[in-house]
């Protein structure tokens, strides 16, 4: 019997962590804005200065701008199987994130300069892929950057963090965010504000949990 009930709990904490997680689907709708505004209808602004110019485009770095996709999936995962409130901090989080990004780049939009592909490997068809599929425009804040930054802030607020995933996910970060400026996505500002957004929603969102939520932050 008591082994019956045990079974039955662990199937009903799988249903709740699979319906928590779900959650996420509700940020995908807001994909919408960023293709809408990904344009240059209004007016668009370089923000790129000497140390822009001065990085280099290397290829390679397309790998950890790619990883970018599972890297999210993955650390959203673990923190709703392990610590569900700073999960759902981190959720807030991030569409918070997404919001305040595409307001900015609706009355700040900006664009960097990409330079000429050249070669034929696999590094450069992923590159041009990329470019083909995201226009040079909605750099300012980056939200490679930004959603990164919110993973590290994620795993080092959970309950269950340990030194191991806590060096996977803050490296795995430190890559994509600076593999937003040698694939030449992003300028150096791009990448500053891009944290300087997550830190200051990161910190809303705990209070907004709080208030709402009425729990222990």
């Amino acid at each position: 019997m008591e082994k019956v009930l045990q079974k039955e709990s662990n199937i009903k904490k799988i249903k709740e962590n699979m319906l928590a997680f779900c959650a996420m689907l509700g940020l995908m709708p807001l994909n919408i804005f960023y293709v809408a505004l990904n344009n240059s209808k209004r007016e668009v602004h370089s923000l790129i200065t000497s140390i822009d110019n001065a990085i280099p485009f290397v290829k390679i770095f397309i790998i950890p701008y790619v990883a970018w996709y599972g890297f999210i999936f993955f650390t959203m995962a673990y923190l709703c199987f392990k610590d569900k409130i700073t999960y759902f901090q981190t959720l807030i989080s991030y569409g918070m994130g997404l919001i305040s990004s595409f307001i900015t780049f609706y009355f700040f939009q900006t664009t960097v300069p990409r330079p000429e592909l050249a070669g034929n490997g696999l590094l450069t068809y992923m590159v041009q892929i990329i470019y083909s599929a995201d226009q040079p425009y909605n750099c300012f804040p980056s939200i490679h950057v930004l959603t990164s930054h919110l993973m590290v802030k994620g795993i080092m607020a959970c309950s269950a963090r340990n030194w191991k995933n806590c060096l996977v996910v803050c490296s795995t970060a430190v890559l994509i965010i600076i593999s937003t400026l040698f694939i030449k996505q992003h300028v150096l500002l791009d990448v500053v504000f891009g944290i300087i957004y997550a830190e200051l929603i990161f910190r809303l969102s705990q209070i907004i949990y709080k208030k709402v939520f009425n729990s222990q932050v």
